[in-house]
């Protein structure tokens, strides 16, 4: 009976042994991922998620399967990922625009800092102000003339109230004294949708699911929003160039896990993602979406993410941006 006894008792101390391991990420993955994304199918987030989901599918010998959640400024995909498990098997892929914007703007029920673990930025990118190729403007300049001719005429697609694309038009609005419609989409793919089919006038979004209308005419871009010109659209002026030199507008694009997931966990993930992003597949990948592989670990996500949230409440406060 004794040694009956003992033998239970090592089988339980290693069943316990066992589970606290896999807990811990020993055995992690040990069935499929869950990416769960705050745009719909046909955005930039929508992008990163697909570039990065079938390479880490082969790294992790787990299937990697992106849900879409779109709608709330992001926040229907936060929550989703805040309630979850936090167990590396339910994961964010981020918009800044959301992570950073949205809480700034309206009154949500996750922090981005204490809800969420990083894991790794994506992708980074400048925005791009495109408008419809019937529209009779050619430059940033000719678009200011045209909405100071024609107040509140124009209008513009966003992905949602309280988005990135909202708040860099309405800085744009405040910098060169115009005044425009916004008109929120759940997404940048419907925003894109309306756009190409000329129910709105323009957008500013990031360049991925702009490259191909841009080069087939069905989009004409005016400026980006950095210093410098992209690469991808060596033609399109710079804000500076275009005579505005504040309009510096970057979006990045990044992993989340919800808060208390183990570290061997994330130390797992952000393993296998710096990885892949260091592939020429993936950069070059990446730059013909008119993007940047630019791979930040969970500190250096965390501290430029804490950056980034201190920088744009002083652009809301000082253009006195609010969410319709």
């Amino acid at each position: 009976m004794k040694r009956t006894l003992n033998t239970v008792g090592t089988l339980l101390a290693a069943a316990g042994l066992a589970l606290s391991a896999s807990a811990q990420g020993g055995t992690y993955p040990d069935h499929s991922i869950m990416l769960v994304v705050p745009a719909a199918a046909g955005g930039t987030t929508d992008l990163a998620a697909r570039m990065i989901s079938e390479p880490l599918s082969r790294a992790l010998g787990q299937s990697v399967v992106v849900d879409n959640k779109p709608g709330g400024n992001g926040t229907i995909a936060a929550q989703a990922v805040q309630r979850a498990r936090p167990d590396g098997y339910t994961l964010l892929v981020q918009y800044s625009g959301y992570h950073v914007i949205t809480p700034l703007l309206t009154k949500v029920s996750w922090d981005p800092i204490k809800d969420f673990a990083p894991v790794a930025n994506l992708l980074s990118a400048p925005q791009v102000l495109v408008v419809r190729p019937s529209l009779p403007v050619k430059s940033l300049k000719e678009l200011v003339a045209y909405a100071k001719a024609n107040p509140n005429k124009l209008n513009y697609a966003s992905s949602g109230n309280g988005s990135l694309q909202h708040v860099s038009t309405e800085l744009l609005n405040q910098m060169a004294g115009i005044q425009t419609t916004h008109v929120p989409y759940k997404g940048t793919g419907p925003a894109m949708t309306d756009l190409l089919g000329g129910n709105v006038d323009m957008t500013i979004t990031t360049p991925p699911p702009l490259m191909g209308h841009i080069a087939a005419g069905r989009l004409r871009p005016l400026v980006v929003t950095s210093k410098t010109r992209l690469p991808s659209l060596k033609d399109v002026p710079s804000a500076p160039e275009a005579g505005y030199p504040d309009l510096d507008v970057s979006s990045w694009f990044a992993m989340y896990a919800p808060a208390g997931t183990p570290k061997p966990v994330i130390d797992r993930l952000t393993t296998e993602i710096e990885k892949i992003m260091k592939s020429e597949a993936f950069r070059k990948k990446a730059e013909d979406l008119g993007a940047e592989a630019r791979y930040m670990n969970p500190q250096q996500l965390d501290q430029y993410q804490r950056a980034e949230l201190q920088r744009w409440a002083k652009v809301i406060k000082s253009a006195d941006i609010h969410a319709e």
